[in-house]
């Protein structure tokens, strides 16, 4: 999968110092998923990894499977808390614009190879939910209107989003095919983004893509369900109280998922109705025990690394985007013809130190480590990107 949102091309701030009125938890929470997102992204050696660092391969889901809507969840918490949501319009399109080309042009990166340069994308999804979720956001918040009220009618648009969703998979069928075909090639969707893009320009070159445009629209949901946890977040209730809402929320709508799933299967690929409501179910039941036991118990010391991760999202994202292309693209001339740096490093130290499995894991987490240590200087720093 997995990226997160890029920055504003990107932009610096110096000497910042991170807001007081952070939430920490949400903090936590993004960078524990952003740590996940460069682990299951970076394996030594994709033969051997174990399953839960895998995506199902069509429906079902597994650990890695939730780090994509996590993430989607967490924008629309963080719109609700950010005064710059309420500010200028043409800062949330200026964002929108950035986080899109950002991602169109991380995936031509290092050639721009226009006859096959993938057009969807994580991050262009991740725009195009942003704009709609910080949209409705301030469509919708009126003086005077209580966090309940405004929650109730962004509930009413994810529930839409996510119903209609559900109705046209369901009962409209591809030109050439039946309603209902959930398969790869035959679903809607991927009538859809062939028909747009052609086939050159979806993942992998493919007949489908798994952030396609059809697809997209059930993501909105995702973001619009985290506006709902973040306005339970800003509301007056007490912190224990909103650690329960949080949590209850988050059972009902694993279980919503799980009977959904019945009859339309969860998969990712196609973000489903019965994914949308499992994933952000587990995303509230994680939100709920980062902020009890970060905000309401108050026990931080554990959590630092995830919160230097969480702070600089994005620079953890374009760091770790370009050491996988300068690993994978660097080539250098062996016995057996040509090998990328990242499999000689691969190969000649991490595979003699463990079996397979682990030794591909291992090469993940030194990516992780890298990484870290990069952003820990930053934070030190006090050097943060901003979108």
């Amino acid at each position: 999968m997995a990226q997160s949102i890029p920055a504003q091309a990107v932009s610096v701030a110096p000497r910042a110092t991170v807001p007081a009125t952070r939430l920490l938890s949400l903090d936590v929470f993004r960078g524990a998923t952003m740590a996940a997102m460069v682990i299951v992204n970076n394996p030594g050696d994709w033969g051997n990894v174990y399953a839960p660092l895998l995506h199902a391969e069509w429906n079902g889901w597994t650990p890695t499977d939730l780090i994509f809507p996590f993430f989607l969840f967490i924008v629309g918490v963080s719109l609700t808390l950010s005064r710059g949501t309420m500010g200028s319009w043409t800062r949330i399109l200026r964002r929108s614009a950035v986080i899109f080309l950002a991602g169109v042009l991380l995936a031509g990166i290092p050639r721009f190879p226009f006859a096959t340069w993938r057009i969807p994308g994580v991050l262009q999804r991740i725009a195009v939910c942003y704009l709609a979720a910080a949209t409705l956001f301030r469509l919708t918040r009126r003086d005077g209107r209580s966090n309940a009220r405004q929650a109730l009618t962004l509930g009413a648009w994810a529930a839409f989003f996510i119903l209609a969703y559900w109705a046209l998979v369901s009962w409209v069928a591809a030109p050439g095919g039946v309603a209902g075909d959930l398969s790869p090639n035959g679903n809607l969707g991927a009538f859809i983004d062939r028909t747009v893009f052609g086939t050159s320009h979806l993942w992998q070159r493919r007949r489908w893509d798994p952030e396609g445009i059809f697809s997209t629209i059930p993501a909105i949901g995702t973001a619009l369900l985290g506006c709902i946890a973040g306005l339970c977040i800003g509301s007056n209730l007490s912190r224990p109280r909103k650690a329960a809402a949080l949590a209850g929320g988050g059972v009902a709508l694993v279980l919503l998922g799980l009977v959904w799933n019945e009859s339309f299967p969860i998969n990712k690929n196609l973000w489903t109705s019965s994914y949308v409501a499992f994933t952000a179910g587990a995303a509230l039941l994680s939100l709920a025990f980062c902020y009890l036991v970060v905000d309401v118990r108050g026990w931080r010391k554990w959590a630092k690394p995830f919160e230097i991760f969480g702070v600089n999202a994005i620079a953890l994202y374009v760091f770790s985007a370009l050491l996988a292309k300068l690993l994978g693209y660097v080539r250098f001339a062996t016995a057996d013809g040509r090998a990328s740096l990242g499999s000689l490093v691969y190969s000649r130290f991490y595979e003699p130190l463990a079996a397979p499995k682990n030794a591909s894991l291992l090469f993940a987490l030194t990516h992780l480590a890298v990484l870290f240590a990069i952003l820990y200087v930053m934070y030190r720093r006090r050097i943060f990107l901003k979108a």
